[in-house]
């Protein structure tokens, strides 16, 4: 992922990229109102379940880091395929050999598990589901060559998306039909550490990027909502720029719904970093208006994407069953306002 001032397509490498002392968890550490909205909310559709979420986190985690060619990616993957088809999704693998910045060919597989697969009218939710090979924002420069659990940078997403799906199965009640993908290959932007590269915007978000190219069906989702990083402590989800430029529809449907659910305290209408992430590419490539709900800590000087972003300490015990909480009854609200 990459925090960025212009509009050019790329994925996330930090920006406010000073080295500090670990534990800085910005502007909305220890004092996240969640009952601001409460009393004016009107909440609709199923109660999602924070507890099942971080289980669902927490099962991806004991697979260790998703990177790309490694036997913990492959049987991961095969998990989410099979938790997705438990959930009643139709379930295509997506598969692609393509080339990482060193010219590394990596074995990628974007999970694409529909929900209501004859509805017409569709909504995308995605999240990618691959490890940051290096730890190369850790403040530990001895790390920087080590992989990252990726508890919240990639695998809060996907179990956001399982749970939504367990409750769409639950429920019954939902006409509309919802596309869950995963996207590959999304972590393995050129390293900080790397010498003799040039640090190029596409080196990321690959999967996305392959299927924006290669839409592999043939009803387009009326809108997306991409989840990133969405289970941090301490999270708030600013309005991010670039959703706020090729979406902004999107961007006022989805904020909305967070104050009608009653958290509107994890969703401030300021706008927060311009990201160029797997949603660009879905927006520029499919013509998709996507959204990309992605957690912006104004204080933190290590990264604004929070203090354990490409670090070791990515892990589970700074995930947040609240926040958890916070994105899965928001996209609730999306999908059962329509």
């Amino acid at each position: 992922m990459r925090t960025n001032l212009n509009p050019l397509f790329g994925c996330l490498v930090a920006v406010f990229l000073t080295t500090v002392t670990f534990g800085c968890k910005g502007k909305a550490s220890g004092n996240v109102n969640t009952t601001d909205t409460v009393a004016t909310a009107k909440p609709v559709g199923p109660s999602f379940n924070a507890d099942s979420a971080y289980a669902f986190t927490a099962a991806q985690c004991a697979f260790g880091p998703r990177v790309m060619n490694s036997a913990a990616h492959d049987k991961c993957g095969k998990w989410i395929v099979e938790k997705f088809k438990q959930y009643g999704c139709e379930v295509k693998e997506q598969t692609a050999d393509l080339k990482g910045y060193d010219g590394t060919v990596l074995k990628s597989t974007n999970i694409i598990a529909r929900f209501n697969p004859q509805a017409k009218r569709r909504i995308l939710i995605c999240a990618h589901w691959d490890s940051r090979p290096w730890a190369d924002n850790d403040p530990d420069s001895t790390n920087h060559k080590k992989p990252v659990m990726a508890a919240n940078d990639g695998a809060s997403g996907v179990a956001v998306m399982l749970e939504l799906a367990r409750q769409l199965q639950a429920d019954k009640k939902l006409t509309v039909g919802v596309d869950f993908v995963c996207f590959d290959a999304e972590d393995w932007g050129v390293p900080t550490w790397a010498t003799g590269y040039q640090n190029s915007e596409d080196s990321w978000a690959l999967g996305a990027q392959y299927y924006a190219k290669n839409f592999p069906t043939a009803v387009k989702p009326q809108f997306g909502i991409l989840l990133d990083m969405v289970g941090g402590e301490g999270a708030q989800f600013y309005r991010e720029g670039m959703s706020v430029q090729l979406a902004p529809d999107v961007v006022g449907r989805v904020w909305e719904a967070a104050k009608s659910a009653g958290y509107g305290s994890y969703f401030p209408d300021n706008i927060g970093g311009m990201v160029t992430d797997d949603h660009v590419p879905v927006n520029q490539y499919a013509g998709i208006p996507t959204v990309d709900i992605i957690p912006y800590y104004p204080d933190c000087q290590q990264s604004s994407f929070g203090p354990t972003w490409h670090t070791v300490n990515d892990t589970m015990e700074h995930i947040d069953k609240n926040t958890l909480q916070a994105v899965g009854q928001t996209v609730i609200q999306v999908l059962y306002s329509l």
